[in-house]
This record gives C-alpha cells, sequence and structure tokens, in this order.
C-alpha cells in the first residue's frame, strides 16, 4: 500500500484508504483493486485524491476527466457502490476512511476507470436532439422563435443533461437490455416534445414508441436518484407516456 503526500494549505488532514479499480479487457481476466493511503482535506475531491496517486504513484491509472466543475460530465464512475461524479464528490461527504472507485456499470471498459460512451452517443442521436422545424419556417427572416417564461419552464430542467451517463450506469433494464435506449436518451426526448418551438413531436414518439424503448423502463427510478442535475429522468419518461397513452397533447 502507497502513500501519497498532499501538501496540507490548511485545515486537518485525515488519512483514507483510496482503492481504485485496475482492468485492461486486452490482458486481464478480472478486475483488481489497487490501494493507497490518500490525504485528504474536508475540500478534497474524489478526483483530486485520484490525480494524486497518477502524478505521485502510478501514471498507468485511466481515468477520464476535463472541466473539474460538474459541467462536462467526463469523470463519472462508481464512487462507494454508487454512480457519481469524481470531480463533484468531496470525500469528506461520503463519511468513510475507504473510498472505493470503479468504472460506470453498463458501459464497456476501454480501461480501469474510463469506458466507452458510443452507446450513450447513438441513442442520445436516435432520438434527434435539435428542434425540428419545417424548412419554410427555417428560411424566413425570424432570427429567434420566441417563448414565454411558462412554456420554458416546461422543459428547461431536462436540458441540464450534461451526458455523464450517471442515469444509464444505475439503470437496471440497461444490464439487461443491450437494445434499450435508456433513461438518458429518453429524458433528452421529453426535452425536445415538451419544447413549443419543436415541430418533431410525432416523429420522436414514434422512435421510442418500441419494446427497446419507452416501454421496456420498469420504473425503477434509480436514474433520477443519480443524476448530479437533477434531470430527474424518470419523470421525463412517464411525462413521455403520457403523450403515448393520450393523456398530453
Amino acid at each position: 500500500m502507497a502513500q501519497v503526500s498532499i501538501e496540507d494549505q490548511s485545515g486537518e488532514t485525515t488519512l483514507i484508504t483510496l482503492r481504485i479499480a485496475r482492468y485492461n479487457p486486452q490482458k486481464d481476466d478480472s478486475k483488481s483493486f489497487m490501494e493507497f493511503e490518500v490525504p485528504a482535506q474536508k475540500w478534497t475531491t474524489v478526483l483530486e485524491a485520484i490525480l494524486d496517486v497518477k502524478k505521485n504513484f502510478d501514471h498507468s491509472v485511466a481515468v477520464r476527466y476535463s472541466c473539474r466543475q460538474a459541467t462536462c460530465g467526463s469523470c463519472g464512475m462508481i464512487i462507494n457502490g454508487k454512480p457519481r461524479l469524481a470531480c463533484f464528490t468531496k470525500i469528506s461527504e461520503l463519511n468513510s476512511n475507504v473510498v472505493t472507485v470503479e468504472p460506470m456499470n453498463n458501459f464497456p471498459i476501454i480501461r480501469d476507470l474510463a469506458v466507452k460512451f458510443e452507446r450513450l452517443f447513438d441513442t442520445h442521436h436516435k432520438i434527434k436532439p435539435f428542434l425540428i422545424r419545417d424548412d419554410t419556417e427555417l428560411e424566413t427572416d425570424a432570427k429567434e422563435f420566441l417563448q414565454s417564461p411558462e412554456e420554458l419552464e416546461q422543459y428547461i430542467q431536462f436540458a441540464n443533461c450534461i451526458k455523464c451517463g450517471l442515469c444509464n450506469s444505475a439503470c437496471p433494464t440497461m444490464a439487461m437490455d443491450s437494445s434499450f435506449v435508456g433513461p438518458q436518451a429518453l429524458a433528452q426526448a421529453y426535452r425536445y416534445v415538451a419544447d413549443s418551438r419543436d415541430k418533431g413531436k410525432n416523429s420522436r414518439l414514434k422512435i421510442i414508441d418500441d419494446s427497446h424503448g419507452i416501454w421496456r423502463c420498469h420504473f425503477a427510478g434509480s436514474c433520477s436518484q443519480v443524476c448530479p442535475k437533477g434531470v430527474d429522468p424518470a419523470m421525463g419518461i412517464q411525462f413521455l407516456r403520457g403523450y403515448l397513452l393520450g393523456f398530453r397533447s
């Protein structure tokens, strides 16, 4: 077990055990863990602890990250058994002296903590994540399609999705059905269906009205519990069902 030194700028420092999952599908038969004793302060994030390990002891630890401020969605992983953003999760909030980090579930592993996002991006593109308007409307001199605050309120919560994949990782149906479109794509389908500027409702509803689409969701609600942006995919899925069942128009 290696110990990482972090310069103490201020505040108390607590030693925690950071357990990092290691797995290279090209040469490993199974996942293993490496452990490091890491000093952490109350503001130290899980990502900062991982990067200190990379810097000081093992440069080969594979982890995806970018913005470090819960905006890009790159650093999603399983932290102490729950899908979270590493840059947004403080070690002090976990109330544990042992922090275990693993790659997200329901995604193919590239190596260690980094996973492939092809399925998420493919399903996201499948629901046409853009405003659909008649060509003649787009060719006018209009520069904007105005909305009232009430119209904006119908979908703005769902526009906060950062495509981190945590909802898909938490979804039990994603694990059972490799063709399931997933909560991320379904929530984004609702984001555009509910947008008063969009004219593509019928085409999107047709796409998700499928045995591997919205009807495959068992409404476990796990997706909404892990979303770092409060998007609430489960609620969006229920709203979409309202359109398909004729309760919404």
